[in-house]
């Protein structure tokens, strides 16, 4: 692969630092690299490649020269930044939820729909990290035969809401143990010892918008416009790694052994899959690497032409980072 110039904007954050790591760790061919940030954070230094990077302050002039910048920032910084990355001839892989449901932006999970970021016009966006590791858990049995519907509950980890989640849940468990109060900045209620059946805000339809994403992106992702998906996301006392519970419906009957050949044999899964070992996808063996983990395969009791499966993945690593850090490598081979 060529090397080319990359930056990353939000790169103090945690997918930003995540995505230096992984960077690092593919030895993805950067010729110069940017960590760009806002003013607060400049001069800090960044570990990547045995040495530093100094974090400068994103301006709309930081993207000269730049081939591929990375996203790791919000919405507003994302919306206010993505016409100077464009003018300045680079490609934006962006992780927030600004453009992935516009029409002329690829919405990209590299083991499913790769061909898609050919269509880019100097967009392509990283989809919700729930919706990637969710896919690539089903995607092989969408090959097999396509998904009409799905039933999802998410349980997601506290690192899912920043570097901030992290820090409450370790601190209200310290807390706890002191038998000191708990105080919650980050999560509406507390997360230690606790269960917050809500992420993201009301839609007005009952659903949350985290909920509704996993129908909107998956029907992109899958091409499979008329997919329905009823989803409830949930927060849970997760140090890292997303779970999802997942009943899926298919046009035609896939028998349980059909279903763990195919995810066996799928691109960025591992089956583990054995009940009466209590071997099963867990977060704590799928934290800090980048391989869906499925397994609880079973007939769905319901329906006849229905599954139920359980999966596991690094919402940082896979569920952003990484996933978009592989959108850039299909860029430049």
């Amino acid at each position: 692969m060529k090397k080319v110039n990359v930056a990353i904007l939000g790169a103090t954050g945690a997918v930003g630092r995540e995505m230096l790591k992984v960077l690092e760790e593919r030895r993805f061919p950067v010729a110069t690299l940017k960590a760009l940030a806002s003013a607060r954070s400049v001069g800090m230094k960044l570990p990547f490649a045995g040495g530093e990077v100094v974090v400068e302050e994103a301006t709309e002039a930081s993207f000269e020269g730049m081939d591929i910048v990375l996203g790791a920032a919000q919405n507003p910084l994302a919306k206010k930044f993505a016409p100077a990355i464009v003018k300045a001839g680079a490609v934006f892989v962006d992780n927030s939820s600004a453009f992935r449901m516009s029409a002329d932006v690829p919405l990209i999970v590299p083991e499913i729909n790769p061909e898609d970021a050919k269509k880019h016009n100097g967009i392509i966006s990283n989809p919700n990290c729930s919706t990637i590791i969710t896919l690539t858990a089903v995607a092989a049995l969408n090959r097999v035969s396509p998904i009409l519907s799905m039933v999802a509950s998410t349980y997601q980890a506290v690192s899912g809401a920043g570097a901030g989640g992290l820090k409450e849940l370790e601190q209200q468990v310290m807390d706890y143990a002191a038998g000191k109060p708990l105080e919650k900045q980050v999560f509406p209620w507390q997360i230690a010892f606790n269960v917050i059946p809500q992420i993201g805000d009301d839609t007005g339809n009952g659903y949350t918008s985290e909920e509704m994403k996993m129908q909107n992106e998956g029907r992109k992702i899958l091409h499979l416009p008329e997919l329905n998906v009823t989803c409830t996301c949930v927060r849970v006392p997760v140090l890292r790694s997303h779970s999802i519970s997942v009943t899926l419906r298919t046009e035609r009957k896939i028998s349980v052994a059909e279903a763990r050949e195919a995810i066996a044999n799928a691109p960025g899964c591992k089956l583990v899959d054995d009940l009466a070992n209590k071997s099963y996808p867990m977060p704590l063996d799928t934290s800090d690497q980048d391989i869906v983990f499925v397994g609880r395969i079973r007939d769905d009791l319901t329906c006849e032409n229905g599954l139920s499966l359980w999966c596991c993945g690094d919402q940082i690593r896979k569920g952003a980072a990484t996933n978009a850090i592989q959108i850039a490598e299909l860029l430049v081979k």
